[in-house]
């Protein structure tokens, strides 16, 4: 059984936020993630809209805190209503959630997503591999590397 993060978990430091609506891919990475051995909580959202609901705590989401931040964001580029893009821009300008590790998984490979990415402040982008068990090798890799090592300040 997947492990979801539910709408009132509060721990800042423990729950990853996947945002990716396609529900099989959603499905690997969480899977490739609990195979990786990451215990963390999960909290998926399938639109751009709702990601930015939930981080910056609007909407059905105002009975977060600002300051309960993702361990790591995992961003998917091609999402409905408002683009991964435009959701990796508003994170990382404001200055409540910059510090926020944001890893782009997409599918597109244009050189333009990724420059752009990176112009926007993004910490890692990843082209989701055509292969399920590269894609869970990716995964894995990510998880471990940006929840078990990588230090993010505690605010």
């Amino acid at each position: 059984m997947i492990d979801l993060l539910p709408d009132q978990y509060t721990d800042q430091s423990v729950f990853i936020l996947l945002v990716e609506d396609n529900p099989a891919d959603a499905e690997l990475a969480i899977r490739a993630l609990r195979r990786g051995r990451i215990s963390n909580q999960i909290k998926l959202l399938q639109d751009g809209a709702e990601a930015l609901d939930f981080v910056f705590c609007r909407g059905k989401y105002t009975s977060r805190q600002i300051n309960d931040h993702p361990k790591m964001i995992l961003l998917d580029l091609k999402l409905p209503k408002i683009s991964g893009l435009e959701v990796l821009q508003q994170i990382k300008s404001d200055p409540r959630t910059q510090t926020i590790p944001i890893v782009v998984l997409t599918s597109s490979s244009h050189e333009s997503d990724v420059i752009e990415s990176y112009k926007l402040g993004v910490n890692s982008y990843i082209v989701k591999p055509v292969d399920c068990e590269q894609f869970y090798k990716s995964v894995e890799q990510l998880g471990f590397y940006w929840v078990l090592i990588n230090r993010s300040p505690n605010f």
